[in-house]
């Protein structure tokens, strides 16, 4: 947030330099104290809490993702967190957990504790392509994007978080809203983080890197001009008016 408030102060017309660099430090530090404090050595990963006496709750959750997506994780942490994101017991196939599997509380069906939450899915998408893992963003957006034909291609609020190989299909969550506001979010997510849309000024860059399972996919519309760059197996083929991702097979 405090790295959002400097990027900010010059749209709204200000020019503190010492606000800016105050601000830089202060971010700075949060980020350090907290790498120090949630960090767990042994186990790699962030605890999700400190509890009242400062000792650190150790359960495995979906947060680290979302830690990604903040930006507040050290770099040599991001692979530890990423290969605890992708791992089994975190992956289902359909999607990330919200607490991994061999945890005290874990249950595939309970809320909070081993479902599978599709707008939480895409800040863990967002975290790990912020930090460079471009093709495990994609392979939890196709997760998704295959568990949506299930729902009627309408991702619901939650599902169950059984592995796939288990049942075959995304087992119903039986009180999740669908439609739900959170949720409705996650398409757009999804395609900015596939595409890798990233707004520079007035223009619209794009980085795609698309699941090898999907051969094209195309956006329209877009007035801006797009600014082309070639990653991965695909190339952006793009115009003022749609970004196109073809694979190169």
């Amino acid at each position: 947030m405090l790295e959002g408030l400097v990027e900010l102060d010059p749209v709204r017309g200000r020019d503190d330099a010492e606000l800016a660099d105050e601000l830089d430090r202060r971010a700075d530090g949060l980020k350090a104290r907290f790498n120090r404090d949630f960090w767990i050595p042994d186990r790699e990963y962030f605890a999700i809490a400190l509890d009242g006496d400062k000792r650190q709750v150790d359960s495995l959750t979906s947060n680290i993702g979302k830690l990604l997506w903040s930006g507040i994780v050290d770099a040599d942490k991001a692979e530890a967190v990423r290969r605890h994101l992708m791992s089994d017991r975190m992956f289902s196939g359909w999607g990330v957990r919200t607490m991994a599997e061999g945890m005290e509380g874990y249950n595939p069906i309970e809320y909070h504790n081993g479902t599978v939450w599709p707008h939480d899915n895409s800040f863990v998408m967002a975290g790990l392509r912020r930090y460079g893992f471009a093709e495990d963003a994609a392979r939890i957006a196709y997760a998704l994007l295959e568990a949506a034909t299930y729902f009627e291609w309408r991702l619901p609020e939650v599902f169950a978080g059984y592995r796939r190989s288990l049942t075959r299909f995304p087992v119903e969550y039986p009180t999740a809203s669908s439609p739900q506001a959170w949720v409705t979010g996650t398409p757009l997510l999804l395609l900015r983080e596939v595409l890798g849309l990233d707004p520079d000024g007035e223009r619209l860059r794009s980085d795609p890197v698309l699941p090898p399972e999907i051969t094209e996919l195309s956006l329209r519309g877009d007035p801006r001009a797009v600014d082309e760059r070639r990653r991965g197996r695909g190339a952006a083929v793009t115009s003022g008016k749609s970004i196109r991702q073809g694979c190169n097979r």
